[in-house]
């Protein structure tokens, strides 16, 4: 079994971005995985800003974890100041990936 897990979000699909957010945020609330990291990466993003139900399950796994959102994406679609008033920090994930993977974290992307 993995001890850390990095969750990355990064899907246009609604739907699935919905169930990694549960996924998510009970693995972090019940425990199931010690370690986990959630980074929203991609077209994901702008689900975070534009649909009401992914907003708002962001809203409730920060509550949990401290989430990342890539900054040159936010940045670029011009969404950054919007994902922050979520709770979400932004920041350039290239090298926190490669710095997580590097570190033994089992990645899963959605």
């Amino acid at each position: 079994m993995t001890e850390k897990l990095l969750i990355i979000i990064a899907s246009s699909d609604r739907e699935k971005v919905l169930t990694a957010l549960m996924y998510a945020k009970n693995t972090i609330k019940y425990g199931w995985i010690p370690e986990v990291r959630v980074i929203f990466f991609g077209p994901a993003e702008n689900l975070l800003v534009s649909d009401t139900d992914v907003t708002a399950s962001a809203k409730e796994l920060v509550n949990f974890s401290q989430p990342i959102a890539c900054q040159y994406i936010s940045d670029r679609d011009n969404i950054t100041e919007r994902i922050e008033k979520l709770g979400i920090k932004t920041d350039y994930v290239g090298s926190i990936i490669a710095d997580l993977l590097n570190d033994g974290y089992t990645p899963m992307v959605w």
